[in-house]
């Protein structure tokens, strides 16, 4: 059985410049890997505002490809920490063709492989069908030197289906980077809700797989106004769940953290033993998935 391993959030806000969010990604990462963290995840988008909160021609320019400027730097940063760090950005394939991606980093600084956004969402404020295309590399999960990563990206989060087929992969953990906040407009009326959906949602993921869930979201507001596109509060409140679905650590809402969590394969070994939702499956009887609605 492989040994336990920890996995370090870094639940944080870009700065006004790329550069500048990288230089400050770096040094919490550094942080991380001396307060014991193995695997380290930034939070969806890290390095810029969230820009898809409108739909403007010119956030274009702030894509990059794989390797790049962001990739490289967090590949340096995972080589000086020893680290596999979960580095995700908006990715150029091409021109016209953009996609909300990851980078998996080894601790020699080597890239791992590459995870593509399955499910693109479109909502006031996250205009995301704008500026991104489907992934199409399917679900991953990475073998790293520390046991195997399942990677998603916030959408992803409200399916189980990614969450199944992610642990189908042999992810001990999946990782949810992400950017979710609160509209003012809703915030009094459906904001505590919204997020505990969002809390609720993962956790079931955690239990249903027997696998540990870390959702690493951003913190802070961006924008002004009271209208949907013109502000975001980031809920921060990332979180790492055990295969029984326990919250063991939360940062809280406003502040920037780095949270800390092992991830014991014994444990999933044993939850799986007692709760064997895997071994149950009827994978004879679901075709129906594989369509959109009804018959």
């Amino acid at each position: 059985m492989a040994a336990p391993f920890t996995i370090g959030l870094i639940q944080m806000a870009p700065e006004k410049t790329v550069a500048a969010s990288l230089e400050k990604a770096a040094g919490r990462i550094e942080a991380a890997a001396k307060a014991g963290a193995n695997v380290v995840c930034l939070p969806e988008l890290f390095a810029t505002p969230y820009f898809c909160r409108t739909q403007d021609h010119d956030a274009f320019d702030l894509a990059e490809p794989i390797p790049g400027p962001t990739t490289n730097a967090m590949a340096q940063a995972a080589k000086a920490a020893g680290v596999v760090v979960v580095a995700p950005l908006f990715e150029r394939r091409g021109p016209g063709c953009y996609q909300n991606s990851l980078a998996m980093l080894g601790p020699d600084g080597d890239h791992l492989g590459v995870y593509r956004k399955m499910h693109i969402p479109h909502d006031p404020g996250f205009e995301e069908k704008f500026y991104f295309a489907p992934g199409d590399l399917g679900f991953k999960t990475f073998a790293t030197p520390f046991g195997p990563i399942g990677t998603l990206i916030c959408w992803d989060q409200w399916f189980p289906e990614a969450a199944r087929a992610t642990a189908l992969l042999g992810a001990s953990v999946i990782f949810y980077p992400t950017a979710i906040g609160w509209h003012p407009s809703e915030k009094a009326e459906y904001g505590e809700r919204q997020r505990d959906s969002w809390i609720t949602i993962q956790r079931s993921h955690a239990i249903a797989n027997g696998l540990y869930v870390a959702a690493v979201n951003r913190v802070g507001t961006e924008g002004s106004g009271a209208g949907y596109g013109e502000t975001l509060e980031f809920w921060g409140s990332s979180f790492v769940a055990d295969p029984s679905g326990q919250i063991v650590v939360q940062a809280g809402i406003t502040a920037e953290d780095i949270l800390l969590a092992e991830v014991n394969p014994q444990t999933i070994e044993t939850t799986r033993r007692h709760w064997p939702f895997l071994r149950d499956r009827r994978i004879d009887a679901y075709g129906g998935l594989s369509r959109l609605y009804g018959e």
